[in-house]
């Protein structure tokens, strides 16, 4: 059964993936919102290969964990939530938005312990946003994650079907997120009621630790509300530059340096924590 389930979905996500890579690169291409500092193509190149290094890290070391989790979970009826949430039918949309929540959390993690921002902030220090941003993560920040899912699937108990729609989505709500689209402000104001927005996401990633610090939401824009992270995006305007104020060279484009970030240089005031820290000193 988990052979099967690994096999389709791996077609499942190939499929998915390279319908909204294509499809965001059209509207990048016909209707972006910011000129490019650096050039696309480098870019793109180490952007990808940094992804393509995580997947494969994933693939060879921890093969369809978070699936593998799922199948083990609903084979032997484990899982906080498995006894109150169906497994089925509408119930899938509840767990999807469980499961968002977790990353949610995740992501908040990564922000304020210095130690895992030294791994996000190479996510952020890309100074023009676009959807292969919404790639860019160290591997080890990639193997951190899936195993922050990993448990969290051990620990909740969603079906197989949850998690791998889940994956889905929040692959392809990333790439959207990130991505250098100009949307009509109207319909950007309306969506960021339900999913998180191009707009929305940019103030995160301001070099201002400030800005950084608010709409974490990858994929449900509620849980910025919530926990009152939110900002709201004020009309057409955008920070005036993105990226971590010390990787501001040409060179940190290249895979090499982007492998090497998170033991280079120092974390400033980026980190939750940190700040805190330095509040409390002052």
């Amino acid at each position: 059964m988990l052979e099967l389930f690994q096999t389709s979905e791996v077609q499942i996500r190939l499929v998915s993936f390279a319908v909204f890579f294509f499809g965001l690169a059209w509207l990048e291409a016909f209707r972006p919102f910011r000129r490019a500092i650096h050039s696309r193509f480098v870019r793109w190149i180490n952007n990808l290969t940094l992804m393509l290094t995580g997947t494969l890290i994933l693939r060879l070391l921890f093969p369809a964990a978070t699936f593998s989790a799922a199948v083990i979970t609903q084979e032997n009826g484990w899982g906080v939530l498995a006894p109150w949430v169906p497994h089925s039918g509408f119930a899938i949309i509840l767990w999807i938005i469980v499961l968002d929540l977790g990353v949610y959390l995740q992501h908040l993690l990564f922000h304020a312990i210095p130690l895992l921002w030294r791994l996000h902030r190479v996510h952020h220090s890309d100074e023009d946003l676009d959807l292969t941003t919404g790639l860019r993560f160290h591997p080890l920040e990639i193997v951190l994650s899936l195993g922050f899912k990993t448990g969290l699937v051990l620990i909740l108990g969603p079906p197989l079907a949850a998690v791998i729609a889940f994956e889905v989505l929040l692959n392809a709500t990333s790439m959207f997120s990130h991505s250098n689209i100009s949307l009509p402000r109207s319909l950007d104001r309306y969506l960021r009621w339900l999913v998180v927005t191009p707009g929305m996401h940019r103030i995160h990633h301001s070099p201002e630790p400030d800005d950084s610090r608010k709409n974490f939401g990858f994929n449900l824009s509620i849980w910025d509300r919530i926990f009152t992270t939110y900002q709201e995006p004020n009309g057409d305007n955008a920070p005036p530059k993105f990226g971590v104020g010390q990787f501001h060279s040409t060179n940190e484009l290249y895979v090499t340096q982007l492998l090497t970030q998170p033991f280079r240089g120092g974390v400033d005031s980026y980190p939750i924590l940190r700040k805190q820290q330095e509040e409390r000193h002052s």
